[in-house]
Formats: C-alpha cells, sequence, structure tokens
C-alpha cells in the first residue's frame, strides 16, 4: 500500500498507514479473542499473527479449535461456495462476525468487481447475525486513523480530508465522523452514481495527485 502511494506521489512512511486490518485487530485485542478463522487476502495474514489461524484462507486446519471469531475482507477470485459454506457454518457455531468493509464493488483490472459486502451481507442473510465492521463506513475507523495519525478536528482549523472515490463508504462515511469527504474521479467513480445519489461530497477533484494543488 505505501509502494502505490508513493508512485502517486505521495510521501507516507509505514507507521502513517492505517487499514481495515489494523482496525479489525484492535477489535480482537480488545475483546481477548485468540483463534480467528481469516477470509482475507494472503498479503493480510502476516498482519495476524497474534492469533492462531484456522481454516479459511490461512492454510490451516482446525485443529480441533473451534473459531471464535470469522474476519472476513478480501478474497476476489478465491471466494467459493464452498469457502462462504464454511464461514457460515463457523458463524452459525457461535464465531463473531467480522467484516474489515462492505463495500459494494471496487474497480479490478478489467473493470468493475462485486466487493465483499456482497459476501458480509450473505453471511448475514444466512445466518440472522449482524457483522461488526471494522473499517469503512464505520465512523469509528475513520476517528480511529485520525487519533493514530495524532490529529484532532478543530472548529476554525484546516479541515481533516478524506479522498476517495466511493459515495458511501469513502464520502459519507467520512462526513458521519465529522471529516471532509473529497469525491476523486478516478478508479470506481461513476458520474450517474454522483447525480443520482444522496450523498454530496465536499469538494470533487480529477485525481489524488491533484489533493496538493487543491489545497495550496
Amino acid at each position: 500500500m505505501v509502494a502505490r502511494l508513493v508512485e502517486h506521489g505521495i510521501d507516507v512512511r509505514p507507521h502513517e498507514v492505517f487499514t481495515a486490518v489494523l482496525a479489525g485487530i484492535g477489535w480482537l485485542k480488545r475483546r481477548g479473542i485468540g483463534v480467528v478463522a481469516p477470509f482475507v487476502a494472503e498479503d493480510a495474514l502476516e498482519d495476524l499473527d497474534a492469533f492462531q489461524l484456522t481454516g479459511g484462507t490461512s492454510g490451516s486446519g482446525a485443529r480441533g479449535k473451534r473459531p471464535e471469531a470469522v474476519l472476513i475482507g478480501d478474497v476476489g477470485e478465491g471466494w467459493s461456495h464452498r469457502l462462504l459454506n464454511e464461514a457460515f457454518r463457523y458463524v452459525m457455531d457461535g464465531a463473531h462476525l467480522l467484516a474489515l468493509q462492505r463495500g459494494r464493488y471496487w474497480q479490478g483490472p478489467t473493470g468493475l468487481e462485486v466487493d465483499a459486502g456482497a459476501y458480509v451481507a450473505a453471511l448475514e442473510y444466512a445466518t440472522g447475525r449482524d457483522a461488526v465492521v471494522c473499517g469503512k463506513p464505520n465512523p469509528e475507523f475513520f476517528e480511529g486513523a485520525v487519533a493514530d495519525l495524532g490529529l484532532e478536528a478543530v472548529p476554525g482549523q484546516p479541515p481533516i480530508v478524506m479522498v476517495g472515490d466511493d459515495l458511501w463508504s469513502d464520502i459519507q462515511g467520512a462526513q458521519r465522523a465529522g471529516l471532509e469527504g473529497w469525491l476523486v474521479r478516478t478508479g470506481k467513480f461513476r458520474q450517474d452514481e454522483l447525480e443520482s445519489g444522496t450523498v454530496t461530497p465536499d469538494r470533487i477533484i480529477d485525481s489524488v495527485a491533484a489533493v496538493g494543488e487543491t489545497v495550496t
């Protein structure tokens, strides 16, 4: 993630990046949960080394341990009926249902693709349980990111801004947390959704690279 931001001309260090995975880890630790069934991308597994991982995309068998929580993230093309059903059974057996985010879709290499939110909704419907969302659009995620950076929203001072391409997860989520939401016309931005939606961005910019120009 840091490498991608640097490619866009944003000077950032690893300790300055606050992700939904980190927010999820904090939620799990605060509740003393030790055994987790992760349904996340492979490169996110290394962040979960504080937990015993079982099933899901961890590559580890149950070993007699029932997961205390199911963690749903981005699996992309790795999703299958078998994987979704495994998560369903864990939740039905009493595991917490924890979602890193509940985006509707994202911009993939070949076009728009269904995001993790669809799988979260499927599990909620099948189990009758509401997922705890640790990432966007949960206002606590934005508040956690602001606190992690040592910032504070102060009236009369320059605003804290969230820049994103999603009207609901990024812009509306940020605004509900008391931040400004700037919509960027890249990624999965769609003009028709902007015109027909009920979310009004504080600003609309052409690209992330334009943030510095807009501020100055």
